[in-house]
């Protein structure tokens, strides 16, 4: 698809969007990105511990490409850990597009899938990495948004490190949430697993995840009346163009400044905060696939 020309209309903030259609056009994306270049084959696939540690470093793998570039993805949906975990030797050497490809399959595994989004994340840095393009480092923890007393936010997966913040000046919390056990009234905040509860939302932040499992398009539909919806996460590390253009306003991700100790962490189950740093891409200041191409040349 065609790069946005500018910053979509609110109204198409919730515009119903097939989610395996963003798949495709995300993948478009690449493939005219990269369309006439060379793409470095896979080096390597970093997996944390097995099992899982219970820490959030231990949540993400990562593919990385012969150039160096890394691309995250989220390992804890049902097998994907396990299965992608005994999967370093088969992708050695493998072209990264055909990989990327399997996340968009409507009947993926959850570990193709997974693996399919770490391709698609380190082939966004590695095209970034090209056109000497850096994404803006962020200021906070919430994706930029500013909660107001009073105001409706949303969050789609519970993160509860970041509740105080969103709650501190008054503002009420409604999490959207996958797990029954979580439901409920807390202190501050309301748990629930119904979507249109997010309906009276102004501003709501989101765990990538969505991106993943493609329900993005379901919690864009529910978010009628907000005005910012902010993905964020450590696999939010894809080609923007197409959410940008669906109503997503921001994505909060990671940037590897220091891939060796990156991996070398990720792999003993140790923090890797150290070899990151947290961005924040704002729709409006994005230039673009067209003009990242012309920056590679």
């Amino acid at each position: 698809m065609p790069a946005p020309t500018g910053p979509p209309p609110k109204a198409m903030l919730c515009a119903i969007i097939p989610a395996m259609t963003l798949a495709q056009d995300l993948l478009s994306d690449l493939q005219t990105a990269f369309a006439g270049r060379a793409v470095p084959r896979v080096k390597a696939l970093h997996s944390p511990p097995v099992p899982w540690n219970g820490s959030k470093d231990g949540e993400f793998g990562a593919l990385e490409l012969e150039s160096g570039a890394i691309g995250l993805s989220y390992l804890l949906l049902d097998d994907a850990l396990s299965t992608i975990a005994g999967a370093a030797d088969a992708v050695q050497g493998a072209d990264p597009l055909a990989l990327a490809a399997g996340w968009a399959d409507p009947s993926a595994s959850p570990a193709r899938a997974a693996l399919g989004f770490a391709a698609v994340n380190a082939l966004t840095r590695e095209l970034f990495d090209r056109a000497g393009y850096v994404p803006p480092m962020a200021t906070d923890s919430i994706g930029g948004i500013e909660p107001a007393a009073g105001e409706s936010i949303g969050m789609v997966g519970f993160f509860p490190p970041l509740v105080k913040q969103v709650t501190a000046q008054g503002a009420r919390l409604t999490v959207l949430e996958l797990r029954a056990d979580l439901v409920g009234t807390h202190p501050g905040f309301t748990v629930t697993l119904d979507p249109q509860a997010l309906s009276g939302c102004t501003q709501v932040l989101s765990t990538s995840t969505v991106l993943l499992n493609h329900t993005l398009d379901a919690v864009l539909a529910a978010c009628r009346g907000a005005r910012r919806l902010v993905l964020i996460g450590p696999s939010a590390g894809c080609l923007p163009d197409t959410l940008f253009a669906r109503g997503v306003t921001a994505l909060g991700g990671v940037w590897i400044t220091d891939a060796r100790a990156f991996t070398a962490a990720l792999s003993t189950g140790a923090p890797w905060g150290g070899a990151t740093r947290k961005t924040l891409l704002e729709r409006q200041a994005w230039p673009g696939l067209a003009a990242l191409r012309q920056r590679v040349g």
